[in-house]
């Protein structure tokens, strides 16, 4: 990496390097003085040592086994349970004739009562329901007719208005005479005439921008090794003068008004002697006599049982007969049971034998030894802070000396870290032994801290 040069002035590192400086550079930047620089470092993460009671045994038990104690003696024992032997009876059969039904009876609504009548359909019985015939109550055998009565109309007169009450309106018109008349052709003005301004040359030293104290972008630190490359430096900049020429006013503008007088002529006129006028006539209503036809009863339709006399109209054709299907029986023969399948139960009784046994004295039992837990103290390393970002005042380019850079060089040097060669100037091996030094004493990293400066014991 190419060392900087400190022999830059700060004024030429202000042009070369200063940027746009927004509002959200600064606006976690600390209030500082003209010449101060700040970067963001890196505050590392802290860590303190804390000791521990670790339980490294659990507490437990030891159980020591007693073994049981026995003896042999004689004892008669079932070798054979008592059973019982089950024999079968087989069964008897015979036959029996039955009577089986095979198609039920069904009753089924019809256009007649005649063999092969087509089925009534469901939107007819539905008519038919729908005009009082209970279907659930018919009997097998019963028909029904559908009867239709035509509307019925009458003839009346009625008084109907042909023309509403109106007006008719006549125009009268209006009456005029002649005269003779002055009247005004022009009227009278003001005529403005321009009277131009006058000028002369003066000079005026002008200021084009004022003195002010800004944060603007430093440089010096951004070729470190693993730093965030953020500097900020707060620098004066002086006002900026120029002198320039302007014409200016010697005699203002102004105006000259000129008066016009007005100009008349006789002129002869018609006069309105009397406004036209309006006459209104009324108009009677006009009334005229008609004939209508109403209706007095819409066409309906009924159903009737077949052979009712006393139901009106004509027939629709439409019919419906409830007509039965008889149910279908086979007579057919089957095996039937005389007597049921049974079993005969034989008694077996039971067998024993006499044997040598080993009969239990005292059974076996457990002694349990209490062992008691095992604890050991360890150290371990808590986190009490997270690492972080923040701006720190910091040596670079724009605000420090040959000098400085110098005593910090021998300084790394003597702490044993390497800056390469002490020649006042910030080269990647200051660099290096910078952030190395930082490392090694748990310093907050970022460039030429005054924090760094100071553990190095570096008056600036």
């Amino acid at each position: 990496m190419k060392k900087l040069s400190l022999s830059v002035s700060i004024a030429a590192l202000s042009i070369a390097f200063s940027g746009v400086v927004t509002a959200a550079d600064i606006a976690t930047l600390p209030d500082a003085k003209p010449g101060e620089c700040y970067a963001k470092v890196v505050i590392p993460a802290k860590y303190e040592v804390q000791t521990q009671e670790l339980e490294i045994r659990q507490a437990s038990e030891k159980i020591k086994v007693i073994p049981a104690k026995y003896e042999m003696g004689s004892e008669k024992v079932l070798v054979k349970e008592a059973s019982t032997k089950i024999v079968p009876v087989p069964a008897t059969y015979g036959t029996a004739a039955e009577k089986v039904e095979t198609k039920p009876a069904a009753t089924s609504w019809k256009v007649s009562l005649k063999k092969g009548a087509t089925p009534v359909s469901p939107a007819l019985l539905a008519a038919a329901k729908a005009s009082g015939i209970e279907l659930d109550a018919a009997k097998p055998g019963m028909c029904y007719r559908e009867y239709f009565q035509p509307a019925q109309y009458k003839t009346e007169t009625s008084e109907v208005l042909v023309s509403e009450v109106s007006e008719k309106v006549e125009v009268v018109a209006a009456k005029y005479e002649w005269a003779e008349e002055k009247v005004l052709i022009k009227e009278a003005s003001k005529k403005v005439i321009a009277v131009p301004a006058t000028y002369e040359i003066a000079t005026e030293k002008v200021m084009i921008e004022p003195e002010k104290i800004v944060w603007q972008k430093g440089r010096g630190l951004v070729e470190r090794i693993d730093t965030t490359g953020e500097i900020m430096c707060k620098v004066k900049i002086p006002a900026k003068y120029k002198t320039i020429e302007k014409r200016v006013v010697k005699t203002p503008a102004t105006t000259k008004v000129v008066e016009i007088p007005a100009e008349y002529t006789m002129q002869k006129v018609r006069k309105l002697v009397t406004p036209a006028q309006e006459k209104r006539i009324a108009i009677p209503e006009k009334k005229s006599t008609v004939s209508k036809t109403v209706l007095v009863s819409e066409e309906t339709f009924a159903w009737s049982a077949l052979g009712d006399k006393t139901v009106a109209g004509s027939r629709t054709g439409n019919q419906i007969c409830l007509t039965a299907t008889p149910a279908k029986f086979k007579t057919v023969t089957r095996k039937v049971v005389k007597t049921a399948a049974t079993v005969k139960v034989i008694q077996i009784p039971a067998e024993y034998k006499n044997i040598k046994v080993r009969k239990l004295v005292q059974p076996a039992q457990e002694q349990r030894i209490v062992i008691p837990a095992k604890t050991q103290v360890v150290q371990k390393s808590v986190k009490v802070s997270d690492e972080r970002m923040e701006w720190r005042q910091v040596l670079c380019e724009t605000n420090m000396s040959a000098n400085v850079v110098t005593d910090i060089q021998r300084a790394l040097q003597t702490s044993g870290f390497n800056p390469g060669p002490i020649d006042g100037v910030i080269g990647s091996a200051t660099l290096r032994a910078i952030d190395n030094y930082q490392n090694k004493n748990s310093l907050n990293r970022g460039g030429v801290t005054y924090e760094t400066i100071k553990a190095l014991g570096v008056s600036i």
